[in-house]
């Protein structure tokens, strides 16, 4: 089933333009986003969550277009970036009190879980945490609302070995939930390891979206690893 479906989406800026997008989600399933910074990643996620308006296309949940329905699908949806700027003074406690409020299916307990998961006091603020804890909050409060499609912006930035460790464990468990997970990064390593599926950018086009065995079958010379495959076709691209 397409939980999430992106078709034909168009976004123009003076220095580029997102062209065409279109790919779709399966449910339960891990989807890593890849592409050299400035390939249209960012823009694609933002689009996704309206957060900037398309000149064109077409984006759905469930079954539901976003626009008419957004409320409704953000309550059901998560989204973490690795560059949130929380309210520097105020405690995690304060920001997670405010922020459950929007939330009707807030999971308290499921908070607290990825609180102790993620080695996190909810009596410190953001301005005392490392960049890596600031990941980990910022994955908490997406995960903590029972989301049942996360987004997640470069979600391992910023972590040590140890912690993406412990958040590539948790994508298993959640896709063992029947969570969604779209997910871009620049460690391709861990796409390796848990990813069901991969969507390949270049200069705003999508050059590939497919199931990763696929795309390394596709793509990939014999013995290449995923970091690999997509470096030489970078090179390819630029010779």
């Amino acid at each position: 089933m397409h939980v999430v479906s992106v078709s034909g989406l168009c976004k123009s800026y003076p220095a580029f333009q997102l062209k065409d997008v279109s790919f779709s989600l399966e449910g339960g399933q891990v989807t890593g986003f890849i592409g050299r910074n400035g390939a249209g990643k960012t823009t694609t996620i933002k689009s996704m969550l309206n957060l900037i308006h398309t000149d064109s296309g077409e984006i759905s949940y469930f079954g539901m277009p976003l626009h008419g329905n957004e409320a409704e699908i953000k309550q059901r949806i998560g989204y973490s970036t690795g560059a949130v700027s929380w309210y520097p003074r105020k405690t995690i406690r304060e920001i997670i009190r405010v922020t459950k409020g929007f939330y009707t299916g807030w999971d308290e307990e499921a908070c607290q879980s990825y609180m102790a998961l993620f080695g996190l006091n909810e009596s410190k603020k953001p301005m005392e945490l490392s960049e890596g804890m600031k990941v980990k909050f910022n994955l908490l409060l997406a995960l903590s609302h029972r989301a049942e499609v996360l987004i997640l912006d470069e979600p391992t930035s910023g972590l040590d070995p140890f912690s993406r460790d412990e958040l590539l464990e948790l994508f298993g468990e959640l896709k063992r939930r029947g969570v969604t997970i779209l997910f871009s990064t620049h460690i391709t390593s861990d796409l390796e390891r848990c990813a069901d599926n991969i969507i390949y950018i270049r200069q705003g086009r999508i050059q590939a979206a497919s199931a990763k065995q696929e795309f390394m079958q596709n793509h990939g010379r014999p013995g290449e690893s995923l970091e690999e495959i997509f470096l030489r076709l970078e090179r390819e691209a630029r010779a």
